[in-house]
């Protein structure tokens, strides 16, 4: 019987395709002589990064600081015929393109920091809020009326049995929204706001590709370093059994 074509490649198999491709597509650089073009914007790269990262622990920190209270709110009894209302009112925020946020934040706030901050907290608020939600409305049945034969106030109930059981969905949203946070700051650039978003688009302005690369990469790496790090900090805050990876 011929082997099956559906059969599932190796991790082992992908992970030598993306060393291989990682090296000619390094090698293609150094030959084109852009790494050192990008090497020669050091100074200027870190100046930027640290900008970016100043807009995205801001924006991200109100965003997670208004986000998860919000969804606690919206699962709560009281609340749960209005939450449908409002987390449509959130996913039509998130379906305006940010460049159109920003023109707003820049026409009622006016250009620079302030503005940039007020739309990718936007941006970043509806994922925390819908698995904040969703987190604590899928705690099992049966938790809930176990902390309740114990004589659990509500109260008690959210913080000792429902937030526990939806803290890895919590930190999903977190990471999701920290990572569309980091890609989005570069448009931050547009009105004034900072960023590594400087080298991209005036790279692109000038048909530069080390300059646009030396931002463009950053910006990939800061995401990915972004995400590993909520990663980890979920990995050792989820209760153990709630937590997959500890399992």
């Amino acid at each position: 019987m011929s082997m099956s074509m559906g059969m599932a490649v190796p991790r082992s198999v992908w992970m030598w395709v993306l060393v291989v491709g990682a090296f000619a597509l390094g090698a293609w650089a150094q030959s084109a002589g852009l790494i050192a073009d990008i090497l020669w914007r050091w100074e200027d790269i870190v100046f930027l990064a640290r900008q970016h990262m100043q807009l995205v622990a801001i924006s991200g920190g109100l965003a997670i600081l208004v986000g998860v209270p919000l969804g606690i709110l919206l699962s709560r009894p009281a609340m749960r015929r209005m939450a449908e209302t409002l987390m449509q009112g959130l996913n039509v925020g998130t379906t305006i393109p940010t460049l159109a946020v920003l023109a707003l934040s820049m026409t009622f706030l006016g250009i620079g920091t302030v503005p940039a901050i007020f739309a990718l907290w936007i941006a970043s608020l509806l994922p925390i809020v819908r698995n904040t939600y969703i987190g604590i409305l899928e705690v099992p049945a049966a938790l809930r009326e176990a902390a309740q034969g114990m004589g659990m106030t509500n109260l008690q109930m959210l913080w000792r049995v429902e937030l526990p059981n939806a803290l890895w969905v919590i930190f999903a949203g977190i990471r999701t929204a920290l990572a569309i946070n980091v890609g989005t700051v570069p448009l931050a650039f547009l009105i004034g706001g900072g960023g590594l978003g400087e080298l991209i688009f005036t790279g692109i302005a000038l048909a530069e590709t080390g300059m646009m690369l030396a931002g463009a990469i950053p910006t990939a790496i800061l995401a990915v370093l972004t995400d590993f790090l909520v990663a980890t900090v979920a990995r050792f805050t989820v209760p153990r059994g709630v937590n997959p990876l500890a399992r």
